[in-house]
């Protein structure tokens, strides 16, 4: 019953992949300098090394070198209340389409990209998430999240998320209704142990992930 379930879950993604290439908009061009200036409340908490979010506890997710595209969705997300926060609701709900532009175009910086050697053996949970965010842990597309190196306790929280329906997404909602406990701390493990992704105080200081 898993193993179908999850092949229901695969279907699902990529029926969302082929119908997301076809409605997909055009984005906007961002613009790094003024992202600069404009993610200056960002840093506040993603830029603090072990900085974690009060209630429920988790770390702050890591933002540097990340797809632009994916940034502009997640706050998208946020303005429109598909993702519950409050503290990012009052922050994207006052950004214009081009603010969240700027501000993705400069925490991606030098966008992580694919091709580091995986460390360790992925579970064979993440047989279904690699269609989507790579065997390295890198979204395969810019629409699509870079996981590699993301904290492991937020990905857990963003699955869990999911699962209850706290985040709205039907790809990712099809997949983890099959995760149980365990299978989420190990995709959580594996993809947050890749290299990957970093915090954003190396993207101020250096202007890319060291």
């Amino acid at each position: 019953m898993k193993f179908r379930s999850i092949l229901l879950a695969f279907s699902l993604v990529l029926a969302g992949l082929s119908s997301a290439a076809h409605a997909q908009a055009p984005a906007l061009q961002g613009d790094a300098g003024s992202g600069k200036t404009l993610a200056y409340t960002c840093h506040g908490c993603h830029g603090i090394p072990d900085y974690k979010n009060a209630y429920p506890t988790y770390s702050v997710p890591k933002l540097g070198g990340q797809h632009a595209n994916y940034i502009v969705a997640a706050l998208k997300g946020y303005s429109s209340q598909q993702r519950s926060h409050p503290t990012m609701y009052s922050h994207a709900a006052t950004m214009s389409d081009q603010d969240m532009a700027d501000i993705a175009a400069f925490l991606q910086a030098e966008e992580v990209k694919a091709g580091n050697p995986a460390k360790g053996t992925p579970p064979a949970v993440t047989a279904t998430c690699v269609a989507c965010h790579g065997n390295d842990g890198v979204g395969i597309t810019p629409d699509f999240p870079t996981l590699a190196g993301q904290q492991a306790d937020y990905i857990e929280h963003s699955l869990h998320a999911y699962k209850s329906g706290a985040r709205k997404n039907p790809i990712m909602a099809g997949f983890v209704t099959a995760l149980t406990d365990d299978d989420i701390k190990a995709i959580a493990a594996y993809f947050s142990s890749q290299k990957g992704l970093c915090a954003t105080d190396e993207v101020r200081k250096h202007g890319k992930c060291k």
